[in-house]
């Protein structure tokens, strides 16, 4: 640096800066500095005068964790002591010899979250993952509801059972899904039972009866709505049919429409995400023999007019060869669209 303060002598202060690239505020920093080592202080820096002393802060310090004071807040303390004509310092100033002193921090102790392992089940069968859960549906009057509880099976879309009662109840719950294990001949370790973290889905009767089947069960996270997607869309899937009631006038109703609804979307509705077939029939294996009879009819369309179609014969949609819930991530690539949409 002491030659560039010669070569600024020559040349001049900015030519200098220019040439060997340092700023001028840097250059002016040292000469103010007067010492050899570029941006060195020549004295150490002073506090400002309207700082309190050691003594002051030590003893606003002693105040403020003083029996008397310790569960009170600065704001509090400062407005005490003013009314009883003592004044030591701002408010802020308070904070900043507390924080100095590691005295500021959150008194409550907080909610620590723990860590939730991320549901991923597979299904490449029928009875292999059922996804299940309930749903309020709007009674007669204002604030009375009824309660819809669906087992859905995730590969095939088939419901395999369903249940209207006047209340979410873990033992209703355990009765449905016993009886609907039992009509399906599940044996044990076949079946994954997926459901989110309702109290009928946590309770004790459910829990014992699977393990007694010896059927798997796993939750959704918590506050993450997409790991029960199938059973949501089903929902949606109903609550937007047109003949939907906007409420329904009793439980019998209730059961009315969901036996003919379900009668609809099990043996007639055809799921996009099984290939446009019903889930009746992936669920018992008439997928594939309707698939190859679709085939023919695109082949016998194809060959009637091939002008039509452009570089190939037309194909029916493929049928998923296996269904996840939370597929795993594939590295450098993304995991395959929801498998829940219809």
């Amino acid at each position: 640096m002491s030659a560039a303060v010669a070569t600024a002598g020559k040349l001049g202060v900015q030519p200098m800066c220019e040439a060997i690239g340092l700023a001028r505020a840097t250059y002016y920093r040292y000469l103010d500095a007067g010492t050899n080592q570029m941006g060195a202080q020549s004295s150490e820096r002073q506090p400002p005068e309207r700082a309190l002393s050691p003594a002051e802060r030590s003893t606003i310090l002693d105040l403020v964790t003083s029996e008397r004071f310790v569960d009170d807040s600065p704001r509090q303390i400062w407005a005490t002591l003013l009314d009883e004509g003592k004044y030591y310092c701002s408010i802020s100033t308070i904070y900043r010899v507390l924080r100095a002193a590691c005295g500021v921090r959150e008194r409550r102790d907080q909610l620590h979250h723990p860590v939730y392992r991320k549901p991923e089940l597979l299904a490449t069968t029928p009875n292999q993952v059922w996804s299940w859960d309930i749903t309020k549906l709007l009674g007669p009057a204002k604030w009375t509801y009824f309660y819809l509880y669906v087992i859905l099976d995730i590969f095939s879309r088939y419901v395999v059972g369903w249940m209207v009662a006047h209340r979410e109840s873990g033992s209703l719950a355990k009765q449905l899904i016993e009886e609907t294990c039992a009509k399906q001949d599940i044996h044990p370790g076949q079946l994954s039972v997926h459901a989110d973290r309702g109290s009928p889905m946590r309770a004790k009767l459910v829990a014992h009866l699977l393990a007694d089947l010896g059927v798997t069960k796993t939750h959704s996270r918590p506050y993450v709505s997409d790991d029960n997607p199938f059973s949501e869309a089903q929902f949606r899937t109903m609550k937007y049919r047109p003949d939907f009631p906007d409420r329904f006038g009793s439980i019998q109703d209730a059961r009315v429409f969901c036996r003919s609804f379900f009668d609809w979307y099990n043996t007639q509705h055809h799921h996009s995400g099984i290939a446009l077939h019903t889930p009746y029939a992936v669920h018992y294996g008439l997928a594939q023999e309707l698939n190859d009879a679709r085939r023919n009819t695109l082949l016998t369309a194809y060959s009637a007019h091939p002008e039509r179609f452009v570089k190939k014969p037309p194909q029916p949609p493929s049928l998923p060869d296996a269904v996840w819930i939370n597929p795993p991530k594939i590295p450098g690539g993304s995991p395959d669209s929801d498998p829940a949409l219809h």
